[in-house]
């Protein structure tokens, strides 16, 4: 699932609503975290009867398991399920009356009692009852389109108990069979294809599906309303597929026909993928739908891929982010066919391999079949903001226990995404991508259908490449352990040679807290300088002193310590050495010019470098021709202008600086996009005006937003707004210049318009305007607005993520988050409460400030699942913020 894009779905943990039974006490043997193996689903039968215009569904599931042991009774998952009958039949047909009891409600826990003590046999287990349509995106959910309902699933990663009882844990994988009751005039939709329809009672129809794979409950999908179903090309056979697949486009009523494009782009990743993993899609068909309303950036449910809708309804001029987004996201979700969907983690602790592995998997997809969108670069930046979290001392391992519901839902982060695809990374390029390749293509086949676990991963590798212990454990130091090796490098002559000293800790920045006596298995490879340009050197550094030898090299050398950016670790060198590094920028691949980057920062964050020598050391960056490296410096820049300029020349220097490193270039490209421009510039173009317009306030640049924006606004002859009045790459910060210009009346305009609004894009734009309001009584206006139902759940933390800036910003929002607090977490349900604490408090920098978020939350966290993870991050972020700015002379800016 691709998180990156999941909005504000916060967690409350509501108590089950089952009238079949009350909650009575737990039995002895009650599970606290895996449910007990020694009753063992073998299929489902899942039926459904869902209108969506209503607000309950009804169902009955039918599961087939085998008791290996005498019991009374099994445990399963249920939650907020009004069970009406439960009946058992055992091995040799006889039927016995089951009772429903929810043991852990808030948990889902559930017991069915048997009637009685039973030998170990097969069993059939039918369990009858209705259920609300969820309406915080989790399970079987509601949803509207221009007032026309919807009613689809989320299931992961456990929210399948929300809409039917079963074991709905990853290790519990069967095939389903589902029948779906609807209304006659409605389209229905699930993983597999459809095999027969038949009229039902009085304007209902039932649709049924073909057998699935088998699946886990969270891959289980399905949706009910007025659909468009657009074909798209069909994927042809292949080598490694015998038949053609289909394929088609989901999207809300009158949507469909934006579907083309993505359409058009699936069968090269599908091909691409097979290509790498020599087996062929594995599912009967492929639907891509477009969900109005969603939790998360997209779901890769087998042959019924969910996605938000703004990644796959475009248009001609839709702005570059959406498209390259698109794409993007679609190979991420494609490649889960593969890692995730017929390959599946055994339990939580491993979600990596889902999720890292797709994200690493998309990058060489994009790389392969569209270059110019520098996958590769995107790989370097992930990783380095997954080292940016991963420098806590709260952060969590990639394969982190599990100890809990908010353990598995809080482990959808940078984490588990984009460092585990760094580390993926690293270890591909120390072993060769032949030899990785051909240690995947070996773990597919030899895990196909079933459950993997990270040792099966690694010993699939290690066969491959012909490794022993030291690689196996050098990898799992990577997954067992939290944080960030910091490799530090000393040049040296020794016997007439040149070698590289080297030692490793763990990074860590001005006051932390942490212990940085760590070790790492680091594949450290370096390129330095020669007498006829440069090599590259690599070293499994698995102690905490090594020695690398460099042929070639000459006493004036310069060493760039993570060749190519493709390690997972941060590196420091003697200041000479860094300012020498420094003046060789243009003879570093791109990837090692971002590397440079976060080595500067990575200083600044420790306190080893002040302000100034930060932004002169930053400087030679700003002048590259590749987006990603021209604007790596941005992140530190912002920091130090929002945090340590306290005076107008101190502002005054830092404005001259933005200026002269990003205005040249935003005029060179001009505030439209040009017919044929490549989409970098399209994104370079929205990235400078945002920073230079609304981060910088630069009176030039927010002149010509501004006129845009005004545009905007004048709106069309029918009183609706001219979106197309400004550039579609630039909308969203147009308007937010108009906001702050404007105030009132655009404010007034922009709520105006929201609801009448149903394009995502257009939607996305007027909220990223609204969350500009820098009027405290706009911005409070805006605040309010994130709670009223004109605004979708999953929308809310679009408007609630501004005013961050300054302490009078982050004042208010804590201030209106406190008072609406039990209004929050009411609406947006029981999801990703690990981010509620970062949305009350987050871009806080006062011991102040973390000390009212603890305080706020000693009594309410463990409510709020995930939220005591998300509460200890951010209250060490705010703390780390705070020293390193009392530790910094604000003075050094301006030298």
């Amino acid at each position: 699932m691709r998180r990156f894009v999941r909005p504000l779905v916060l967690s409350v943990l509501a108590a089950s609503c089952g009238a079949a039974l009350a909650a009575t006490p737990a039995a002895s043997d009650q599970p606290q975290g895996k449910l007990p193996r020694w009753a063992m689903p073998e299929s489902y039968q899942l039926a459904f009867k869902v209108d969506p215009k209503q607000q309950d569904f009804s169902g009955t599931t039918v599961i087939k398991l085998k008791l290996e042991q005498a019991s009374d009774h099994i445990w399963m998952h249920g939650r907020e399920l009004k069970v009406s009958k439960v009946t058992i039949t055992d091995a040799k047909g006889k039927t016995h009356a089951g009772k429903y009891v929810e043991a852990a409600p808030k948990e889902g826990v559930v017991r069915i009692d048997l009637g009685g003590t039973m030998q170990p046999q097969e069993l059939t287990v039918a369990i009858e009852y209705a259920a609300p349509l969820n309406q915080q995106l989790q399970g079987l959910y509601k949803v509207s389109h221009e007032g026309q309902p919807y009613a689809m699933t989320q299931m992961e990663p456990i929210s399948a108990r929300f809409a039917f009882p079963g074991f709905d844990e990853p290790s519990f994988k069967t095939p389903f069979d589902l029948k779906l009751t609807i209304p006659a005039d409605e389209v229905g939709i699930a993983n597999t294809k459809q095999v027969k329809e038949e009229k039902a009672a009085a304007g209902w129809k039932t649709l049924t599906f073909a057998t699935t794979q088998p699946l886990p409950t969270y891959l289980v999908a399905f949706g009910v309303g007025p659909w468009d179903v657009v074909n798209g090309p069909t994927i042809p056979a292949s080598e490694y597929r015998k038949q053609s697949t289909d394929l088609r486009g989901i999207a809300a009523k009158g949507e469909g026909h934006r579907m083309q494009h993505v359409l058009g782009e699936t069968p090269s990743i599908i091909k691409a993928l097979e290509d790498y993993y020599g087996f062929g899609y594995p599912f009967d068909k492929l639907d891509l739908l477009a969900a109005p309303d969603f939790s998360a950036g997209a779901m890769e449910n087998p042959g019924l891929v969910t996605f938000r809708d703004w990644l796959l309804l475009l248009d001609k001029d839709s702005a570059a982010q959406y498209v390259r987004g698109s794409f993007n996201v679609t190979a991420h979700e494609l490649a889960h066919q593969w890692t995730g969907d017929t390959v599946t983690m055994g339990w939580w602790d491993d979600l990596w391999l889902n999720e890292a592995f797709a994200t690493w998997m998309q990058q060489k997809v994009t790389q392969k079949v569209h270059p110019e969108y520098r996958a590769d670069l995107d790989r370097v930046r992930g990783a380095q903001g997954a080292m940016n979290g991963d420098s806590l001392v709260t952060t969590r391992k990639i394969r982190q226990p599990i100890t809990g519901n908010g353990d598995i839902e809080t482990a959808f982060d940078g984490i588990t995404y984009q460092k585990g695809a760094a580390v993926l990374g690293m270890f591909e390029g120390y072993v060769s991508e032949p030899v990785f390749q051909k240690g995947m293509r070996a773990y597919i086949q030899d895990h196909k259908f079933g459950n993997a676990t990270a040792e099966d991963l690694i010993d699939s590798i290690a066969k491959a490449a012909d490794k022993g212990e030291d690689f196996k454990n050098a990898f799992k130091s990577f997954l067992n352990q939290p944080g960030v090796p910091y490799v530090q490098t000393r040049l040296a002559q020794e016997g007439g040679k040149t070698v590289l000293h080297l030692s490793q800790s763990r990074y860590l920045p001005l006051g932390s807290t942490g212990d940085a006596n760590h070790l790492w298995g680091v594949p450290v490879c370096v390129r330095y300088a020669t007498a006829d340009g440069s090599k590259v050197a690599c070293e499994l550094l698995d102690k905490a002193q090594g020695t690398m030898a460099l042929p070639g090299a000459t006493a004036q050398t310069w060493v760039m310590p993570n060749a190519n950016g493709s390690g997972y670790y941060r590196f420091s060198m003697d200041k000479s050495d860094l300012a020498n590094l420094g003046k060789q920028i243009g003879k570093l691949a791109d990837a090692e010019q971002l590397a440079y980057g976060d080595a500067v920062n990575a200083a600044f964050r420790r306190g080893d470098i002040d302000a100034g020598s930060a932004l002169a050391a930053l400087k030679p960056l700003t002048a590259s021709k590749v987006r990603e490296v021209s604007t790596a410096p941005m992140n530190t820049f912002g920091w130090i202008y929002d945090q340590l300029a306290t005076t107008d020349a101190q502002r005054a220097k830092l404005v001259a600086w933005a200026k002269s490193s990003y205005l040249p270039e935003l005029q060179r490209l001009g505030y439209q996009r040009k017919d044929g421009e490549a989409d970098g510039d399209s994104l370079q173009r929205a990235t400078l005006a945002n920073f230079l317009g609304l981060d910088v306030k630069l009176p030039e640049v927010r002149a010509e937003l501004l006129k845009q924006g005004d545009a905007v606004l004048k709106g069309k002859a029918d009183g609706s707004l001219d979106f197309a009045a400004a550039d579609s790459n630039l909308l969203g910060s147009a308007l937010g210049v108009a906001v702050q210009e404007h105030g009132k009346s655009a404010v007034d305009a922009l709520i105006a318009q929201l609801p009448k609004t149903s394009d995502p894009a257009q939607r996305n734009a007027i909220l990223a305007g609204l969350s500009e309001a820098s009027d405290a009584a706009q911005a409070e206006r805006v605040r309010d607005l994130s709670l009223d139902k004109s605004v979708k759940v999953g929308e809310m933390a679009a408007l609630l993520r501004g005013n961050r800036d300054t302490q009078a910003g982050r004042d208010a929002v804590w201030k209106w988050s406190v008072a609406n607090y039990d209004k929050i977490v009411a609406r947006t349900g029981s999801f990703a409460g690990g981010r509620l604490p970062g949305l009350m408090g987050g871009g806080g920098c006062s011991k102040a400030e973390a000390d009212r978020l603890q305080e706020f939350f000693k009594t309410r966290a463990k409510e709020v699942t995930g939220a005591e993870r998300g509460l200890a991050q951010n209250t060490e972020a705010t703390l780390l913020c705070s020293a390193l700015k009392g530790k910094q002379d604000p003075a050094a800016i301006l030298r």
